[in-house]
C-alpha cells in the first residue's frame, strides 16, 4: 500500500518540475492529533512528530530520539531513517527543488529546515490529498463551555488579549493555533481525534472586534448564543479577499503556526509583526476554577487507572496481550460519565516493547504479556473537564536487584522534581537537570524532555512551559506540567514513571502539587536507596491517593491500595 503512494507521488513530480516533496506531520491547522495524517499516509510512522521528503531514487523520514526505533518499525522497508538534526546535513539531498505545500509550513521552518541547500516550489494542491482521498470529513458543530467551568468570560479573555496589541502598538492579531482560538472564545469542537480543538482561524483587532474563520454550518450553536455573528463569519476560501481588503496595519503573526500561505497574504498590504501567540502564555496559566475542574478530572482518572493496575497486577490469571490490556483500561474509564475519549493513544508496552517510547501496540503487532517482563503503560483522558496523562511501569513476578536499582532512580528523579524549590529552580532546563541526576551518576540517561505542558480540556501537550534541557520559560502560578523521567534498554524494557503536577501559591511560595493519583508499583523500589525525604513524599502521596480514591473502591481494591501506604 504505501509503496503504491510512494509511486503515485513520484508521478507527479514530473508534472510540477520537482525533483521531490515534503511531508510534515501537522496539518492546516497545525494540530499534533489531525483526522487528515498526511505523514502517515505517505509512510505508516504514526509518531507525534516527524517529516518525509520523498525524492526520485530515495525516501527520507526524520524524527528525533523519541521515536527512532518506531520509526525503523514503521516506516524502515520503504525509508531510510535519521535525525531530526540530520535535514540540516547538506550530504542527504543538496540543490533540490522540493515542493511544499504553503498552507502546511511555516517561513521559518523552510528557511531553518530546507532552504540552505535546496530550492523550494510552492505547490497550490496537497499532492497527497491527490493521490489519497479517504480522509474522514467532520461536519458537527462547535460548542461553548460555561463560565463556570472556565473561570472567565470571552469577553474579558478577548479586552485582556487586546490590551497587549495597544502595548505592542499593533492594529491586528491573526489566531493561526485553533488550540488558542478554543481558550480565546471558550469553545470546542469534534474535529480532532484525541483534541477537543476545533479547527478554525481568527482575526482580532485592538478593538476587541472578531472574525471568526470557519464553515459556517459549524457555527449553528455558537450563533444561536449569539456568541458570533453572521457577518462575523468568513468562509475559509474568502479570506485571501478578506484580509486583503481590512484597513492597512500591522498584524501580529505567529512564527510556530502561521503558514507561508497566510503570511504571503497579508504581507501584501500589511506590516506583518513576527511574534509568539501571546495567548500560548496566557492560556499556559490555568485560574483556579480550571484547577479545580482539572483536580476532578484527576480524580476520575485515578479511580480507573488504580481498579485497572489492581486487576492486571492482582486480579487477572490470564494469558492476555498489550490490545487486550489497553482496551480493559479504556473499559475502567468509560464507567466514568465525564470520560469522553483518550487523550491520545494508548502506549501499552511488555518487555522489549516498553523501551519503544512512543509504543502502539495494534492487533497485528500485539505481544503478550509475559509475567518476567516489566510492562508500561502510558495513557490519557479527556474528561468533562480536564485533561489527563500518566505512565506506569509495574511488574509481575519479583524483579531483579538490576531493575530494582533503575527503577529506584528513576523515581528519584520523578521525586527531586515535584520537590523543586521553584525560588532557585525557576524554569524547565533548571529542574531537568535535577531530574537526570540520579540517572547520570550511573552513565544512565533518557532520550526524551522530562515534562511537556499540559492544557485545560485541551491538548494533552500544550506550550510554552516544559521541563527539557532547551526550555527557559519561566514557570508560574497555574502552569500544569507532565513529570515524566525514564530509562529505555533497547530489546529489553521500558521505566517510566509520569505525573502531572501543577504550581501553586502558598504564602509567596511556588510549589509543583501533584495531579496524579496513581499508585507507583512498591515492588520495583529499592528503598534503601531512597533518602528521607523521599520516602517521606513517597509516603504522603500514596496517603493522599488512598484519602482520595478509597471510598470509590471495592473492598478488596482498598485493602491493596492500603499497602502502599
Amino acid at each position: 500500500m504505501i509503496q503504491k503512494r510512494l509511486k503515485l507521488l513520484k508521478k507527479k513530480f514530473g508534472e510540477y518540475g520537482i525533483d521531490g516533496y515534503v511531508i510534515p506531520k501537522n496539518d492546516e491547522f497545525f494540530s499534533e492529533y489531525s483526522s487528515k495524517d498526511r505523514l502517515k499516509t505517505i509512510s505508516n510512522f504514526s509518531g507525534s512528530a516527524g517529516y518525509a521528503v520523498v525524492l526520485k531514487n530515495k525516501n527520507y523520514l526524520f524524527v528525533d530520539g523519541r521515536y527512532s526505533i518506531q520509526a525503523k518499525i514503521e516506516a524502515g522497508d520503504n525509508f531510510i531513517i535519521k535525525n531530526l538534526s540530520e535535514i540540516l546535513d547538506c550530504k542527504l539531498f543538496k540543490n533540490f527543488t522540493l515542493g511544499i505545500d504553503p498552507k502546511i509550513f511555516t517561513s521559518n521552518e523552510i528557511g531553518k529546515f530546507f532552504l540552505k541547500f535546496n530550492k523550494i516550489k510552492i505547490i497550490k494542491f496537497n499532492l497527497i490529498d491527490e493521490i489519497y482521498k479517504d480522509y474522514p470529513r467532520n461536519i458537527k458543530t462547535f460548542y461553548s463551555l460555561k463560565e463556570t467551568i472556565t473561570g472567565e468570560s470571552y469577553q474579558k479573555k478577548i479586552t485582556r488579549v487586546s490590551n497587549i496589541l495597544k502595548k505592542e502598538k499593533v492594529d491586528y492579531l491573526f489566531l493561526s493555533a485553533s488550540e488558542n482560538i478554543a481558550w480565546l472564545l471558550n469553545i470546542r469542537g469534534h474535529d480532532n481525534p484525541n483534541s477537543p480543538i476545533p479547527n478554525c482561524r481568527l482575526l482580532l483587532t485592538k478593538k476587541k472586534n472578531f472574525f471568526l474563520f470557519c464553515e459556517k454550518k459549524k457555527l449553528s450553536k455558537l450563533i444561536k448564543e449569539r456568541k458570533v455573528a453572521h457577518n462575523q463569519i468568513i468562509n475559509p476560501e474568502k479570506i485571501p479577499s478578506f484580509l486583503s481588503k481590512i484597513r492597512v496595519g500591522k498584524f501580529i503573526v505567529d512564527n510556530k503556526t502561521c503558514s507561508i500561505f497566510y503570511e504571503n497574504i497579508i504581507n501584501v498590504n500589511h506590516k506583518i509583526v513576527k511574534k509568539n501567540d501571546p495567548i500560548y502564555l496566557l492560556k499556559s496559566i490555568k485560574n483556579k476554577c480550571e484547577i479545580n475542574n482539572i483536580v476532578n478530572a484527576h480524580i476520575n482518572d485515578g479511580i480507573a487507572l488504580t481498579k485497572f493496575l489492581y486487576w492486571i497486577k492482582i486480579l487477572n490469571k490470564k494469558i492476555i496481550t498489550e490490545v487486550d490490556a489497553q482496551n480493559k483500561l479504556e473499559i475502567f474509564r468509560k464507567k466514568n460519565k465525564k470520560y469522553l475519549f483518550p487523550s491520545f493513544n494508548t502506549i501499552a508496552g511488555s518487555g522489549k516493547n516498553g523501551a519503544i517510547i512512543h509504543y502502539r501496540a495494534t492487533k497485528k503487532n500485539t505481544k503478550k504479556i509475559h509475567k518476567k517482563d516489566l510492562f508500561l503503560c502510558d495513557s490519557g483522558g479527556q474528561y468533562k473537564y480536564g485533561t489527563t496523562d500518566v505512565t506506569r511501569t509495574i511488574c509481575f513476578s519479583k524483579p531483579s536487584s538490576y531493575i530494582k536499582n533503575i527503577f529506584t532512580k528513576v523515581l528519584k528523579g520523578h521525586i527531586a522534581v515535584v520537590t523543586s524549590n521553584l525560588k532557585t529552580h525557576y524554569n524547565g532546563k533548571m529542574i531537568d537537570k535535577r531530574a537526570r541526576a540520579s540517572l547520570l551518576k550511573s552513565g544512565l540517561n533518557y532520550n526524551h524532555g522530562t515534562g511537556h505542558g499540559v492544557g485545560f480540556f485541551s491538548n494533552v501537550h500544550e506550550g510554552p512551559q516544559a521541563i527539557s534541557k532547551f526550555n527557559t520559560i519561566k514557570l508560574q502560578e497555574g502552569m500544569i506540567l507532565s513529570n515524566e523521567p525514564g530509562y529505555y534498554k533497547k530489546g529489553k524494557f521500558g521505566i517510566r514513571i509520569e505525573n502531572l503536577i501543577y504550581i501553586k501559591k502558598n504564602k509567596k511560595k511556588l510549589s509543583f502539587v501533584d495531579l496524579t493519583l496513581v499508585p507507583i508499583d512498591k515492588d520495583l523500589v529499592n528503598f534503601n536507596q531512597l533518602n528521607k525525604i523521599e520516602k517521606n513524599y513517597l509516603f504522603n502521596y500514596h496517603l493522599n491517593i488512598y484519602l482520595n480514591l478509597s471510598k470509590y473502591l471495592n473492598k478488596n481494591e482498598k485493602k491493596w491500595l492500603a499497602s502502599f501506604i
